[in-house]
């Protein structure tokens, strides 16, 4: 057993007790109340989730373990020579809640390097694809057939100990995600690079060996070590982690539950927006003829687009109330690589710009830019120009914390998810109307 498997083991055996506790001791505590709206709603805001390995702070952003996403890159180890941390860091991070010491991370980095070798099917099976295919589509697939890998799913069928579910999760997990880098970059040769693929390198960190099977020199090992970190996680309730977390609470195992989480991804409401706002731009810089607009000129276009209903792709957030931090870092990196970069030029400019609009305008509960305001310009720079392939990237670094989530569930025994539905009657019962809106109460004294 790994090091890190053994320090986890001790970790779940000291949390179990408070988790039981809770159920059994304070059950009936109500933790927050159900309103109609967020019925319909879409649940949205409603507290009925649990995940240690993040919280989104409305005025600090995401936190990882506690840590706010600035102290995660101070903190975490680097390679030799990077301005980034080892992904592999992350990932030990979001499983036990301690910063690795470098000699966590060279195990962990071992391991993944140990476990990188796709079964011959997968590239067959990507192969098959046709050539229009989208890459999420296949990306899915490709994680969906390595179920037959499973060591949960052949574990459970011989008999296992539901106190030991976690075990085996633990080792499809870090099967999996060792091997998405190659899945993903022999999606990308198949559909962009005419097949022309480009064979791991052993000796690199999960960041570093991406960049080099994507054929990109530095700093773009530096661009996906921060890309994947900061889309890691985004607590339990987005679609992508909530899809994850359902189909994991039925024992499907982590190739079947990341799968699902794949798709939702897809999804043109949640993981689709880089690629919107990249659109957005160029389609800006189109009307500004390719020049580098004036303040007042982004000013006069900004309103405009208010104006006709229309809203500033990248600006504003669901809970957010402060430009995202993981917006910053990459606009740090920017200023730093890519300040002279013609689309980011118009990045900086819309985020001196844009706030006091949307301010003004007063429609917009946050009008600071969110992580997708910035990394689809910075992939653009580097030579990553497909569209399509960004929510592949987003993938990548999303199934990193929904695993770790997953393994804690199945640590601590998390049920089967089943919410109660109620009828469009009931309802209207509820809020003491009739089907055409007036209230019973009238019914009944006519």
């Amino acid at each position: 057993m790994t090091d890190l498997k053994e320090k986890l083991r001790d970790k779940i055996e000291a949390w179990r007790p408070r988790t039981k506790r809770l159920l059994k001791e304070h059950g009936d505590v109500v933790v927050d109340n159900v309103t109609i709206s967020q019925i319909l709603g879409g649940m949205r805001g409603l507290k009925s989730l649990v995940t240690d390995i993040s919280y989104l702070d409305p005025d600090e952003g995401i936190r990882y373990r506690g840590y706010k996403l600035h102290d995660v890159f101070e903190k975490l180890p680097k390679p030799k020579g990077a301005e980034m941390p080892y992904v592999e860091g992350l990932f030990y991070l979001l499983l036990l809640g301690e910063m690795p010491t470098e000699n966590d991370v060279a195990d962990l980095v071992d391991e993944f390097s140990k476990r990188r070798i796709l079964p011959r099917y997968i590239y067959e099976l990507i192969d098959a694809f046709p050539c229009c295919s989208h890459p999420m589509t296949i990306f899915s697939t490709a994680i969906l057939s390595m179920h037959r890998e499973s060591f949960f799913s052949k574990k459970y069928v011989s008999g296992m100990n539901k106190l030991d579910y976690w075990d085996p999760t633990y080792e499809d997990t870090l099967n999996m995600l060792a091997k998405l880098p190659e899945i993903a970059t022999y999606i990308y040769a198949k559909l962009y690079r005419d097949g022309n693929r480009i064979q791991s390198n052993p000796n690199l960190d999960f960041g570093g060996n991406f960049a080099f099977m994507m054929g990109k020199e530095k700093p773009y090992d530096d661009v996906m070590r921060m890309h994947f970190i900061v889309h890691s996680d985004h607590e339990a309730g987005n679609v992508s982690a909530h899809a994850g977390h359902l189909v994991a609470s039925s024992l499907s195992d982590v190739y079947l539950s990341i799968s699902a989480m794949i798709n939702g991804l897809a999804g043109p409401l949640h993981g689709l927006a880089a690629q919107g706002v990249l659109q957005w731009l160029h389609d800006l810089m189109d009307k500004m003829g390719g020049a580098t607009p004036t303040e007042g000129e982004i000013k006069q276009f900004v309103w405009e687009t208010l104006n006709s209903g229309q809203v500033i792709p990248g600006f504003g957030h669901a809970v957010l109330r402060k430009t995202d931090p993981r917006y910053l870092l990459q606009r740090e990196f920017s200023l730093k690589h890519i300040a002279d970069d013609s689309i980011f030029k118009y990045v900086d400019m819309l985020y001196k710009v844009v706030p006091p609009i949307l301010q003004e305008h007063g429609k917009a509960k946050n009008p600071w830019p969110n992580v997708d305001a910035q990394s689809g310009v910075i992939q653009w720079h580097y030579g990553v120009r497909e569209y399509d392939f960004y929510t592949v990237l987003f993938g990548i670094g999303r199934a990193i914390g929904i695993c770790a989530n997953i393994i804690w569930d199945r640590a601590l025994g998390y049920p089967l998810e089943r919410p109660k539905s109620l009828t469009t009657d009931m309802l209207e019962d509820i809020a003491g109307i009739n089907s055409i809106g007036t209230p019973k109460i009238e019914e009944a004294e006519a």
